[in-house]
């Protein structure tokens, strides 16, 4: 008997079956009448709750502030506490996941870039199909943007997979200054480092945990925070894409991480882009431009 839903309960517990009056029930549960007989004046928004609702069976994995700024873009004048006070009446919250280590001390952040094909940021993620195969997915992120530029999945993705890969974007988007990965084996193999000499592009790896390897660069190591965009990513994509779904093939993974792609750079907003599109972002930085 916490919330005055609950006392209301118990009043109402208690008349039917000890047959006592209102006034008996309030005087022993301790209650005020007029909690009782109050009567909400509020409205029952069912346009707004369907809406919320909607959102959050499409996007199981977003909160509450996120489900907040969808609802806002398709149309709803509505403030967060709003949307907060019935996402809790719904009990739509989702399980949050497993915690995770976190680092002591202060962090340096990484320097943004100041526009697009800047700096790139590549990674690995991996899954497995129903029949316990493994497969692994390429992810490349502008870091300006945020925008995901790749998003491959195959059994195998050697260096010479990546390097063809890259020339793809780069035949769309252009060359970019600057590439960031760590120091897995294929981003330090032979065809990569032969792309990099013909391409001229500046590849950076994070620094090795090992001391010993930091000049050599063949050991994969280095801390999240120092690639943190893709980081980032790649805990977007697990969350909700590949930890909600399951693949029966190969195929099956292609077609719904294209689908997860451009949903992810044209219809899911960015906190850190001020609750933006990677695409909305850029043209409106696009717009910017052409006004100054």
């Amino acid at each position: 008997m916490v919330t005055p839903a609950g006392k209301r309960q118990a009043v109402v517990h208690l008349c039917k079956v000890h047959g006592v009056s209102q006034r008996r029930a309030c005087d022993v549960l301790q209650i005020d009448r007029s909690t009782v007989r109050y009567l909400s004046r509020r409205g029952d928004d069912l346009e707004l709750r369907d809406a919320i609702k909607r959102v959050s069976r499409e996007r199981r994995r977003f909160g509450c502030r996120r489900i907040h700024v969808m609802i806002v873009r398709e149309g709803f004048e509505v403030n967060h506490k709003k949307v907060r006070r019935i996402y809790r009446e719904e009990k739509i919250q989702g399980r949050r996941r497993g915690g995770r280590k976190r680092a002591l001390g202060t962090r340096k952040p990484m320097v943004l870039p100041h526009g697009p094909n800047q700096r790139w940021s590549l990674d690995f993620a991996s899954d497995a199909l129903t029949d316990g195969r493994r497969f692994r997915i390429l992810a490349v992120v502008d870091d300006f943007s945020r925008e995901n530029l790749v998003l491959v999945a195959d059994t195998s993705l050697s260096g010479h997979r990546v390097a063809r890969e890259l020339d793809k974007v780069i035949a769309e988007r252009g060359m970019p200054k600057t590439i960031v990965s760590d120091n897995g084996t294929e981003f330090t193999s032979m065809a990569i480092l032969k792309w990099v000499q013909e391409t001229d592009v500046d590849w950076h790896y994070i620094a090795s945990c090992c001391p010993a390897v930091v000049c050599l660069q063949t050991m994969r190591g280095g801390k999240p925070q120092q690639n943190g965009f893709i980081e980032s990513f790649n805990g977007k994509l697990r969350d909700e894409c590949l930890n909600e779904t399951l693949f029966g093939t190969l195929r099956d993974a292609h077609k719904t991480l294209e689908e997860w792609q451009e949903d992810y750079n044209w219809r899911r907003p960015h906190s850190a882009l001020g609750n933006l599109t990677p695409m909305e972002f850029l043209q409106r930085k696009a717009m910017d431009k052409m006004a100054a």
